[in-house]
């Protein structure tokens, strides 16, 4: 028989209004008091309803993403990370991560009915534009939030972010250090603020050594494997290829390894490649790919659940903010540029026949 609040009441000799109180932590319930309706109810098997505590205390316990899937999605084992760090550093709290799924273009009226029908006491803004209106929507609504990125809004919120411009401008300074001068840019769509930060850096590097960026270098490809695949082949197929390629994003990279791959490309040899967040551990090689490193998944994850819980209690938002600092890992996909540009031909005449 499920044991209901009425029979755990009666089975401590307590009024329902009290042993109530007690589980959903009201100080003006003893310790002692709180302590033994808690051992009671894990005795018991008691399990409250989430509708009533909702109604009892004004809160879901439940803090929410929303997160526009498409299929190529399935390929983002970083946010899958992401996603086990926060569910596990919440659980702590006592907090649910609810993921709802959202077509891009109905986004907004997701986040209006979370909001609205307080299903949720947070929520966690990922892939932040430059200028976002999921955020100005939050702010307008005085909502709880947390955004996994930056963006230009000049009100004060709750931010982790790592030091994308940094990461863009590490790579170029290592392919530049190897002797590279032809180097190539894969971005993500420039309205997402990590991208347009990567290419910052990216931009900015190359200036600062008194190269200016070959327009025909950058291509932009959407967050998908056979965006980063068809990206490679567009490089390829230019009169002269670039020696060296970042990509700022590692689904894409892993599309863009492919088309190397298939191309007859070798690790280090003809055209250098740095992958942001390197290739998941998933994809099978025999060799390591140069990546622009950043803290894993699941300690992201425990870090933006971390400001959550403190937007929740109240800190000031200017206070809540977390960057997390990017490093080279060296693998085996980078190295000088070819004595000629016959490799990188070769490469390219193999992906064109």
């Amino acid at each position: 028989m499920k044991v209901n609040l009425k029979m755990l009441s009666e089975s401590l000799g307590l009024s329902q209004t009290t042993v109530s109180r007690a589980l959903n932590g009201y100080s003006d319930v003893s310790e002692n008091t709180r302590q033994r309706v808690v051992e009671a109810a894990q005795k018991l098997g008691y399990q409250p309803n989430s509708q009533a505590r909702q109604l009892a205390t004004g809160r879901a316990n439940a803090i929410g993403i929303v997160y526009p899937f498409s299929a190529s999605d399935i390929g983002d084992i970083r946010f899958g990370e992401v996603v086990s760090g926060m569910t596990e550093r919440l659980a702590e709290h006592d907090l649910d991560l609810l993921i709802h799924s959202s077509r891009p273009d109905v986004e907004l009226d997701t986040y209006r009915r979370l909001i609205d029908g307080r299903r949720v006491d947070a929520m966690v803004v990922a892939r932040t534009r430059v200028d976002d209106p999921r955020i100005r929507l939050l702010q307008e609504r005085n909502f709880p939030f947390v955004a996994y990125g930056r963006t230009q809004s000049t009100l004060p919120y709750a931010w982790f972010d790592f030091d994308n411009e940094a990461g863009g401008r590490l790579a170029v300074e290592r392919l530049l250090q190897l002797g590279h001068r032809r180097i190539a840019l894969i971005h993500a769509p420039l309205e997402l603020n990590f991208a347009m930060q990567r290419h910052a850096g990216f931009v900015g590097a190359l200036r600062a050594a008194g190269i200016e960026p070959e327009p025909a270098f950058v291509v932009e490809a959407p967050i998908n494997r056979v965006g980063g695949y068809e990206a490679v082949g567009r490089l390829l197929a230019l009169p002269e290829p670039p020696t060296a390629v970042l990509i700022d994003n590692n689904v894409a990279g892993v599309g863009a390894l492919r088309a190397l791959g298939d191309a007859g490309w070798k690790p280090g040899q003809g055209m250098s490649l740095i992958v942001y967040d390197g290739i998941p551990t998933e994809i099978p090689l025999t060799y390591k790919v140069t990546a622009v490193a950043q803290p894993t998944g699941e300690a992201t994850g425990r870090a933006i659940a971390d400001l959550v819980v403190r937007v929740l209690a109240g800190k000031p938002l200017a206070e809540l903010h977390t960057l997390g600092e990017p490093h080279i890992e060296v693998g085996d996909s980078d190295g000088p540029p070819p004595a000629s540009a016959t490799t990188t031909r070769r490469i390219r005449s193999k992906a064109t026949s």
